[in-house]
């Protein structure tokens, strides 16, 4: 097995969205993005159990979030250096270095703001990082 994949109950996307809930008053500026922290959920699809200190750890140490807010220019480079051929959109996971990012709540929802040229790469499902 390449990475270990957790047994959601839910799709990770749709959780985290619905329980941010309505985000139209939050207002992000410049180049931040503003990214909700994943978290594991208790099991894996194999049937192991995290601990609940291991869990506890995604909320310091996440390296994997999703996109839910961007500020008027994220991602925007007029020379074409930083960004070339990279787009990262609303509800993609991009991984980053928990350090790079300001932690805040959003709704009760941890999430952290993060510079866009801050942003390492991206995924297909959050479980691939860690």
């Amino acid at each position: 097995m390449p990475f270990m994949i957790m047994d959601h109950a839910v799709d990770p996307k749709q959780k985290l969205l619905e329980d941010l809930g309505d985000l139209s008053t939050v207002e992000i500026f410049n180049n931040q993005i503003l990214v909700a922290v994943y978290i594991r959920p208790n099991k894996t699809k194999s049937g192991i159990y995290l601990s609940d200190q291991s869990r506890e750890e995604d909320k310091v140490q996440g390296k994997v979030g999703l996109v839910v807010k961007k500020g008027p220019s994220a991602f925007v480079d007029d020379a074409n250096e930083w960004f070339k051929d990279i787009s990262v959109e609303l509800n993609d996971w991009v991984v980053f270095r928990p350090s790079d990012g300001w932690s805040i709540t959003v709704n009760n929802v941890l999430c952290r703001m993060i510079d866009d040229t801050a942003i390492r790469g991206k995924v297909d499902v959050p479980d691939r990082v860690w």
